[in-house]
């Protein structure tokens, strides 16, 4: 099978966050399949495959899942002051109760026992596994003109709470799903003023930490990749 490579660095370079633009209409069900294939297609850690996929249709869970976003945005919102407090204010940072869809990603902790080939001395890789199947479903809702969104300000406990998570299994990502309005042309927290994108050149070491690279053709490269982007 041919790779078209431009059409997939384009659909890694339109791939965004998404809050507030979510539509009401619904995701059929063949698109939603193939959105959790594509997650279940990800690279796992000994093939583990260790995630599950929750839906949550009901209006009284994700009423329950918003509230702890609620609780949780308050207490982040301590963390800032000033200008950058202002700035956290205004952000929409959820589609919980808007989103045609909410999901929530899990970790199960004991697939196939103790020991999990390649899992033995990085016990976190399963947990990594589940987040590389989180981008692979990142990516195919955007190719499917679908928005994603995820919900970091909540607390595990609470998630694991609300949705009776058996021991060995650790809510990793809660995910609101839907089509948009549209799409930013940049992520959205650059488009506000939150950060910026980092220069890929001072990310890139040789040998030890903090030794920029001697590779004249990669500098060169990195340069002209830059600034095609900022075209």
């Amino acid at each position: 099978m041919t790779i078209d490579a431009n059409a997939f660095y384009r659909l890694v370079a339109s791939r965004r966050d998404v809050r507030g633009e979510y539509l009401p209409d619904p995701v059929p069900a063949d698109v939603l399949a193939r959105l959790l294939g594509a997650a279940h297609r990800a690279p796992s850690v000994g093939y583990s495959q260790p995630w599950n996929f929750i839906l949550v249709n009901n209006a009284e869970k994700r009423r329950a899942v918003f509230r702890e976003f609620e609780a949780s945005r308050r207490r982040e919102a301590e963390q800032f002051d000033g200008e950058r407090r202002t700035r956290y204010d205004r952000l929409k940072l959820e589609g919980i109760m808007t989103a045609p869809v909410n999901l929530l990603v899990t970790c199960d902790r004991s697939r196939f026992g103790p020991a999990v080939l390649g899992r033995t001395q990085q016990p976190d890789t399963d947990i990594y596994s589940t987040v590389c199947a989180i981008q692979n479903l990142w990516l195919a809702a955007r190719c499917e003109g679908l928005g994603l969104g995820w919900v970091s300000i909540l607390r595990p406990a609470s998630l694991k709470a609300l949705f009776d998570l058996p021991e060995p299994v650790e809510p990793i990502a809660y995910l609101c799903l839907g089509y948009v309005s549209h799409f930013y042309p940049t992520p959205e927290l650059e488009q506000r003023g939150w950060n910026r994108r980092l220069p890929l050149a001072e990310l890139v070491f040789q040998d030890d930490w903090g030794e920029q690279t001697t590779d004249v053709a990669l500098v060169q490269a990195i340069d002209d990749l830059s600034q095609k982007a900022a075209e």
